[in-house]
């Protein structure tokens, strides 16, 4: 089902990083200097941002995608994923000379993984996508924002955003060796950290649900309105200036978890964006991400919303 096939009324706009994941399945991980026989390699589409816009347009949303990619082989590949599922992809532009973001990725027996990523084009966006959100804005009521481009950049368009009374919902990751400024928290009305993004920005150690609620009220003393501290197979914790409360988690079979969290935060943009109460809108979020690790690959993983609904069914008080 494509957005356009599946819409609620709500529109986002992502800005963010489009990556191509090359995954090699191996029994073990390599010493220094040592080759193993893998597997199973597979390629599919990824980047936080890209995903992100993905979970959304499966939720309903009628979602546009700001970012760029590189002008080799993945590049098109890339752009024609998202426009299958009805993405708006006007905001993508082509850097020259410069790889797509790629991510290289290992896993072993155990599940585990090692991830090399490079961001290539994604870290050439500049002024040229700043003004692509803003033009995409006037059609929509939340911006989606991550730190796979630079952080700067995504400053200046939640500053722009929030003057234009828009929504602005933060993940903070890929974490960055620099601290974020402090006016960034005051720009965003949402942030939604897993536990080590939430480490690096509050200074502390962030691993179960009480160290999530100390995060998440550290946060929300920075100037945010809601934070979610996402905390896997624990659930969620999220904190307002009124309070907050632990969502736990869903109980399902789990294959792989990449880019479970970016099916939280899509899934979440539109539940607040449809104007659920933030209790329903995280259980929402929960849900998605929850049914997430249950495929394998990124944006292939992304649940529709009819799948997000039944499980929400299925599992009343989750």
């Amino acid at each position: 089902m494509t957005a356009d096939q599946n819409q609620h009324g709500v529109a986002v706009v992502v800005l963010g990083g489009i990556n191509m994941d090359l995954v090699s399945m191996v029994p073990r991980f390599p010493q220094a200097g040592e080759s193993v026989v893998g597997s199973r390699f597979l390629t599919y589409p990824g980047g936080k941002g890209a995903n992100q816009a993905v979970a959304a347009a499966r939720m309903g949303a009628r979602t546009a995608m700001v970012g760029r990619v590189g002008d080799d082989m993945f590049g098109p590949q890339l752009v024609a994923a998202l426009e299958a599922i009805g993405i708006d992809v006007s905001g993508i532009g082509v850097t020259p000379g410069v790889s797509s973001g790629i991510a290289v990725i290992d896993i072993d027996e155990s599940a585990q993984n090692r991830i090399i990523q490079i961001l290539g084009a994604n870290d050439t966006c500049g002024p040229d996508e700043a003004r692509a959100v803003t033009r995409s804005l006037v059609r929509a009521s939340t911006v989606l924002l991550q730190l796979e481009v630079s952080p700067e950049l995504s400053m200046q368009v939640a500053s722009d955003a929030a003057s234009q009374g828009k929504k602005v919902v933060l993940d903070p990751g890929p974490v960055r060796p620099e601290p974020l400024a402090e006016e960034f928290f005051r720009y965003c009305d949402v942030i939604t950290p897993n536990e080590t993004e939430a480490q690096a920005l509050v200074g502390f150690p962030v691993v179960d649900p009480a160290s999530a609620e100390r995060a998440a009220r550290w946060l929300v003393g920075r100037g945010v309105e809601l934070a979610v501290v996402k905390l896997g197979a624990q659930g969620a914790y999220y904190a307002t200036s009124a309070g907050g409360d632990h969502v736990p988690p869903f109980q399902v079979d789990a294959v792989d978890s990449v880019a479970a969290g970016d099916a939280f935060n899509g899934a979440l943009a539109v539940a607040l964006a449809e104007g659920q109460d933030i209790p329903q809108a995280v259980r929402t979020a929960s849900a998605a991400g929850a049914l997430a690790v249950t495929k394998s690959g990124a944006q292939d993983s992304m649940p529709t919303r009819e799948e997000v609904e039944a499980l929400l069914r299925d599992q009343p008080g989750a």
